[in-house]
């Protein structure tokens, strides 16, 4: 179940605990959700914390670091959809931190360039075709 249904089913079980949907007990009671996966925990870094607060209030922090890495422009766009189209409630002082912050911990990976063997020289006396 994803955040937001799990969000909207806690809050719906949380009226009906606390008496508000006609029982008698005016008790409130909470539930403790368990922890992300721990191999879904962030990157340690500055904005790590405000990146947590503000994105797994409705998603997994899976959603985070399994994502290819993304430079400044792509993560950038990224954070103010999340604002614009899903009305993620971030301010945009926050929307630069959390931007800042995947670019530095989740940026493309450096890629090696293959380089193919040189060519050795054939052994002096030897001609191609030799059956030697």
């Amino acid at each position: 179940m994803n955040r937001m249904k799990c969000a909207a089913a806690c809050s719906v079980l949380m009226v009906m605990l606390s008496g508000k949907a006609g029982g008698a007990d005016e008790t409130l009671k909470s539930i403790q959700l368990p922890d992300d996966n721990p191999m879904a925990t962030l990157k340690p870094g500055p904005g790590v914390e405000t990146t947590r607060a503000h994105c797994a209030i409705c998603h997994s922090t899976d959603y985070i670091v399994r994502q290819p890495g993304s430079d400044a422009k792509q993560w950038d766009a990224e954070v103010k959809k999340m604002v614009t189209v899903f009305g993620a409630p971030i301010s945009d002082e926050d929307v630069k931190v959390i931007a800042d912050y995947l670019t530095s911990a989740y940026r493309p990976q450096a890629t090696t360039k293959k380089i193919p063997p040189k060519k050795l020289p054939a052994k002096p006396g030897k001609s191609k075709g030799s059956t030697h």
